[in-house]
This record gives C-alpha cells, sequence and structure tokens, in this order.
C-alpha cells in the first residue's frame, strides 16, 4: 500500500496597513499565505496564475482598500516584439554573457546588490538588508529557483535576476544591476533575455509582477508588448485596459467641454 501525504490547508492573512511602496499619500495591504509542503509548487502556480507574487516563502497580493492600482501583468512571450529601444539595448548587450545558477547567494551578488541599493533606493527597507537578509531572500524558496548572471568579457558580474520557474513561464521576482552601468538598461535586458529563454522552453509567459501605471518606476513594464493584465479574475489584454482608459479619458473631456 502506497503512502500518499496528506495536503495541508492553506490559510491566508491579511497584513496590518503600511505606507505604499509606489504611490505617496496611499497604504497598502496584502494578502498572504505559506508556500510549505509537497504543494508547494502546485500551489505557487495556481496563485501566480491569479495575480500573487512570491516572497521567500510566502506568496502575496495586494488588497488595498479603496485603490486597484497595482495590476497583475505577463508578457505572451511567443508573440512578443521588441520595440526600437528595445532591439537598441539587446544589440548593446550582445556582448555579455548570461547564465542560469543555482539559488546561493554568493558575496559578488551581494556587493551587487548593495551598490544597486544605495544608487537607487537608498531610502528604502533593502538598503539596510545584511549578507543573511540577502541570503534569506535567495536561498529561502520551496519552488524551482534560479538566478539570472549577466557578465561583461572581464567576468564582471553586471547583473542578477532571481528567477522562478512556472508551469507557464518564468516569473522574474527581483532584478539588480551595476549602477555604473545604466547606460546599458539592464534591467529591459534581464527581461528580454527572459522572454527568450521562456520562448527556447516552449512556455507561454514571463510573468513581470505589479504594473503600477501612476508609479514611474513600474510603469516601464507596458512598454513590453503583447501584454496581458489581470482584471476581474481573467487575464485580459493590456492594449484592451489602455484603450478603455483613453476612451474614459475622452468622454471626460467631451463631457467638459
Amino acid at each position: 500500500m502506497s503512502y500518499k501525504p496528506a495536503r495541508r490547508p492553506n490559510f491566508f492573512y491579511t497584513t496590518a496597513p503600511l505606507p505604499c511602496p509606489y504611490l505617496p499619500g496611499r497604504s497598502e495591504r496584502k494578502v498572504v499565505t505559506e508556500l510549505a509542503g509537497v504543494s508547494a509548487e502546485s500551489l505557487h502556480d495556481r496563485l501566480s496564475r491569479g495575480g500573487f507574487r512570491r516572497s521567500h516563502n510566502i506568496a502575496y497580493a495586494p488588497v488595498c482598500p479603496s485603490c486597484n492600482a497595482c495590476v497583475p501583468i505577463r508578457i505572451r512571450a511567443k508573440d512578443f516584439l521588441p520595440n526600437r529601444t528595445q532591439r537598441r539595448i539587446a544589440k548593446l548587450n550582445a556582448d555579455l554573457s548570461v547564465a542560469e545558477v543555482p539559488p546561493r547567494a554568493t558575496a559578488e551578488q551581494f556587493q551587487l546588490f548593495q551598490r544597486y541599493q544605495q544608487a537607487r533606493h537608498g531610502d528604502g527597507d533593502m538598503a539596510s538588508m545584511s549578507f543573511y537578509d540577502y541570503r534569506a531572500m535567495v536561498e529561502d524558496t520551496p519552488i524551482d529557483t534560479c538566478i539570472v548572471e549577466f557578465r561583461d568579457r572581464q567576468e564582471r558580474l553586471l547583473g542578477a535576476c532571481l528567477t522562478d520557474r512556472l508551469g507557464d513561464g518564468l516569473s522574474a521576482v527581483y532584478s539588480f544591476f551595476s549602477p555604473d552601468a545604466d547606460e546599458r538598461s539592464l534591467g529591459t535586458q534581464a527581461i528580454l533575455c527572459l522572454i527568450d529563454r521562456v520562448t527556447a522552453l516552449g512556455l507561454p509567459h514571463v510573468y513581470l509582477g505589479y504594473w503600477v501605471q501612476e508609479s514611474r518606476k513600474m510603469a516601464y513594464k507596458s512598454k513590453f508588448r503583447p501584454s496581458e493584465v489581470l482584471r476581474n479574475g481573467q487575464w485580459r489584454p493590456l492594449e484592451d485596459m489602455l484603450g478603455n482608459k483613453q476612451n474614459q479619458a475622452t468622454a471626460l473631456q467631451t463631457a467638459g467641454a
């Protein structure tokens, strides 16, 4: 008689309100659940398709009262058409080597991570993370995870992207890169590499987390077309959402004329 492990029940909790990291003057709340046990992979897959993200062994999604600015977004990889800027970035970074490595924190990665945080997010909580905090972020994962590293011809680490593997694609968890290489646009390059990788795997999607149209540091995600956004439980073309907003703005302007 074979033994089949019992499935653990999943409990979901709502966090207390905290200041929103994207839009000033607003607060955020999240619904969270633990990813653990034999069903962690399948649960993570289902939750990702439902708009959740992962941090350590926790899956979370925003449940902010009176605000729905955070919109889950994913790229349709096989249909992706790079724009002129993205083609230029890919050409500029053609000299970089790209490698998937296991989720093991290294001193080299952490030094780059610290430089990135100080240059880009010096007033954020992550700027004060210790090596042990960074190691937990990378290694405390119950699912199939890797780090995509970008190195120049001198083998210097210029960028890294913590990446989760899903049943229907790849999920970009967190990227960081050298602040001395801004001209390379390595954040964009990391996403382009994930699109190439997921296409080679024959999978349909690259998950980018949340698109916040009003936030400058999050709005860039809409530049990867075609993309889909999750609204009312269904993934819909981003173009439809943008078109609806444009139509609403035109109607308001007409009404006020």
